[in-house]
């Protein structure tokens, strides 16, 4: 007998199962959890990057007005007084 011919004698065919039952193939209760506790998790992830992106934006503003004022200062300081 050949490997092949012993596989197949060996392995039983399977029997179709009675009916189909919706519930075995669904997430159910713990499912929704699951992906609501995610999809919460991810609201609040953006919250917080949008929070962190107002941040640094308005730290470069402010960096960038008072730089300004420094280079007007620096321009008035170096002109001669009359």
């Amino acid at each position: 007998m050949t490997l092949l011919a012993v596989l197949e004698a060996a392995t039983p065919t399977p029997t179709p199962t009675g009916s189909f039952d919706p519930n075995t193939v669904t997430p159910g209760v713990i499912g929704f959890v699951a992906i609501f506790v995610l999809a919460l998790v991810v609201v609040l992830l953006i919250f917080d990057m949008v929070r962190r992106v107002r941040r640094v934006n308005y730290r470069a503003q402010v960096n960038a007005e008072l730089d300004a004022e420094q280079e007007r200062e620096k321009k008035d300081g170096d002109e001669p007084q009359g």
